[in-house]
């Protein structure tokens, strides 16, 4: 696994390069490790809190461990109506998990998320940013055996 500090320098020359650098460490931890962000500011010459207000800013960032494998859920209206709570509990019964947790073995995290732009194909779950439509709770199992 490759350094965060190494990673953050790859883009400290570049405008706006903070969120590139943050999207790169997160590839490649699936998480911006606390110390990343103190890297970050330095890098960067912003204060702590700057950094930190730009990592905790946008959804798909996430500061802190959490599960390698993402999931998210679409929690908007045609979604939401087309049964995604049956689908989030099917997530949490096979995964042993509530929403916004990660697995004790650290594999998956699981986390709501505002529309994915496959509203034609509700409720949609992603994993790692892959899209898997017309979710069911039946369905689960075997899409997450993918990742196991």
């Amino acid at each position: 696994m490759a350094d965060y500090k190494d990673i953050i320098n790859q883009y400290k020359d570049l405008p706006g390069g903070i969120i590139e650098a943050y999207h790169a460490v997160q590839r490649e931890y699936s998480y911006i490790p606390e110390e990343a962000v103190e890297a970050a500011a330095a890098a960067f010459k912003r204060s702590k809190a700057e950094a930190y207000g730009v990592a905790t800013f946008y959804s798909y960032l996430k500061v802190g461990k959490r599960g390698k494998n993402v999931i998210r859920i679409c929690e908007s209206a045609p979604c939401h109506v087309a049964g995604a709570d049956a689908v989030i509990a099917a997530l949490e019964k096979e995964l042993g998990m509530k929403m916004g947790e990660s697995t004790a073995d650290g594999k998956f995290a699981l986390e709501l998320t505002e529309c994915v732009g496959q509203c034609q194909a509700t409720p949609v779950i992603t994993i790692n940013s892959k899209p898997y439509e017309n979710v069911t709770a039946d369905k689960v199992a075997a899409i997450l055996t993918e990742y196991k």
